[in-house]
């Protein structure tokens, strides 16, 4: 028993003396200031488990806009400002572009997706192929999809005038624009087997990708030997289960293009035009590789982030009426009464642009981004940044910041309004990233929102649910956890905006609105 003892007292005081070495940084500057860890779990218990993001903002007010944190044996320094992320990950970028290394992202077959490969060659020919396809010139071609999916979008909400289906409608209607621009495939309204594949594998990346599991899983790397019949091993059979998954995610869809392509029938999207360049049938071969595995990666990323952000929009039209009437009252002076909005009216309509870049500012969908982690070591502000140390950007944090968003916790499109009624500088983008690990697809991931949030806004009226006695059901906006997060199911209703604009009246809508 003593032995015992004298051992655990041992690898505390070789960890704890690991921690304070690590904490110099192994020179004269210290690493940004934080909070003091305990020995051996660090700071774990005390960053809120469901939105970390929260605590690393609370942590900002005391620390800084630069703090250094430490889950276990993993140390992390996380950004709570835009100007601390635009120095280092755009500034020094070549330095910042790199991802860290998880146990977790093996383990659960995601190592291929773009958004975790390490900075290199690899990298950068996923980064060329999207380049192709979805830059911003070249996202135009997409518009026309992207309107028609909209307003069949606004169809589908008006048969659920109960809102009971809302996740269901955004998540085809974000899953049928990313395949067709990825993969010239149509989706079905309900229950499509490939968009069912898509949504399974991402909840269980989701729920596995944590910053906190994968400490756990760095810490103490023998437990991914674990078999997954071991008692407590649930993350084992997590693993295997999300392999599934995820080989259906990038071999499906990547065999319906090619089996359309050998008939003939392929449509123009990023595979058919990425396998025209493959020579031969050499579909095993590092390029056509290459070309699953960045199709699969926008596939699941885009349609996770449209349909989160969507349904941001919708709660809150459904409790900022003000903000629905004035878009509304925006569209109605601009846009005839016979028709629906289209990109042509995007810039004669500042307040609905206000309501989008709104809606990216109030909630960013994936409140600390993806981590980057540093190439060599570097010095910021008199601060030591450790070679390969990873680094998150609180982007809920930023869009937290009072000096430059005055009553952030309130939706308020007006911030982005100038005095004279045009817009101004901020875009609100943030969410997307920074440098050069930004979105790649953000052109046709700001399209999609914009042909949606003008759509519903033009033919439908959101608000509270109403009680069998006829009164509003109120609400307190509440979140998912996880690397990425969106708003949990809320009671809403949905109406048509006008007496003649049934599901019949809006369909003859629709089909004047795609004549024209």
């Amino acid at each position: 028993m003593e032995s015992y003892i004298v051992l655990i007292a041992f690898l505390s005081a070789v960890l704890l003396l690991d921690y304070v070495w690590n904490r110099k940084g192994k020179t004269s500057l210290p690493l940004p200031p934080g909070p003091t860890p305990l020995p051996l779990l660090g700071n774990l218990l005390s960053i809120q488990r469901d939105a970390p993001w929260r605590t690393y903002k609370e942590w900002s007010m005391v620390y800084g806009d630069i703090i250094y944190t430490r889950v276990l044996s993993q140390g992390a320094i996380v950004i709570n400002s835009e100007k601390v992320a635009r120095a280092l990950l755009e500034t020094r970028s070549s330095n910042y572009s790199d991802r860290p290394r998880f146990a977790t992202i093996e383990l659960f077959g995601i190592q291929f997706r773009t958004v975790l490969l390490a900075y290199g060659d690899r990298w950068r020919l996923h980064r060329r192929m999207y380049h192709q396809a979805f830059r911003a010139d070249a996202a135009v071609r997409y518009r026309p999809m992207q309107l028609q999916k909209g307003r069949q979008l606004a169809l589908d909400l008006l048969s659920d005038p109960k809102g009971h289906n809302i996740d269901m409608h955004l998540q085809n209607h974000s899953a049928s624009i990313i395949m067709s621009a990825v993969y010239d495939y149509n989706t079905e309204s309900r229950n499509d087997p490939l968009v069912a594949i898509v949504r399974g594998a991402m909840e269980m990346v989701i729920v596995a990708s944590t910053p906190e599991k994968a400490a756990i899983l760095d810490a103490y790397p023998i437990l991914t030997r674990l078999p997954p019949w071991f008692p407590g091993a649930t993350f084992r059979r997590q693993a295997l289960n999300c392999r599934k998954y995820i080989t259906d995610m990038v071999e499906k869809p990547f065999e319906h293009v090619k089996k359309n392509m050998a008939a003939g029938i392929a449509g123009p999207c990023m595979v058919s035009d990425s396998l025209k360049k493959v020579e031969g049938d050499d579909y095993d071969g590092p390029f056509a590789q290459a070309i699953k595995h960045s199709s699969a990666t926008a596939f699941s990323a885009a349609s996770e982030t449209t349909y989160s952000t969507l349904l941001v929009f919708i709660q809150q039209m459904v409790l900022n009426p003000h903000v629905q009437e004035r878009a509304q009252a925006e569209i109605d002076s601009t846009v005839n009464s016979g028709r629906l909005p289209d990109f042509s009216d995007r810039p004669l309509l500042p307040y609905v642009e206000a309501v989008l870049r709104e809606t990216l500012r109030y909630y960013p969908v994936a409140p600390l981004g993806i981590a980057h982690a540093s190439v060599d070591s570097d010095v910021y502000e008199g601060y030591y940044i450790p070679k390969g140390v990873t680094i998150m950007v609180n982007q809920w944090g930023i869009s937290r910041d009072e000096s430059k968003y005055p009553n952030p916790s309130e939706f308020k499109p007006e911030r982005f309004i100038t005095p004279s009624g045009g817009l101004n500088d901020d875009t609100a983008m943030f969410g997307f990233g920074w440098g050069r690990r930004i979105c790649p697809g953000r052109f046709v991931a700001d399209a999609s929102l914009w042909s949606a949030i003008a759509t519903m806004l033009a033919v439908l009226n959101f608000s509270k649910a109403e009680d069998a006695e006829g009164k509003n059901i109120n609400f307190e906006p509440k979140w998912t956890a996880g690397v990425a997060s969106r708003p949990v199911k809320f009671p809403c209703r949905i109406r048509p905006r006008r007496p003649d604009l049934d599901s019949e009246g809006l369909a003859r809508l629709l089909e004047l609105s795609a004549a024209q």
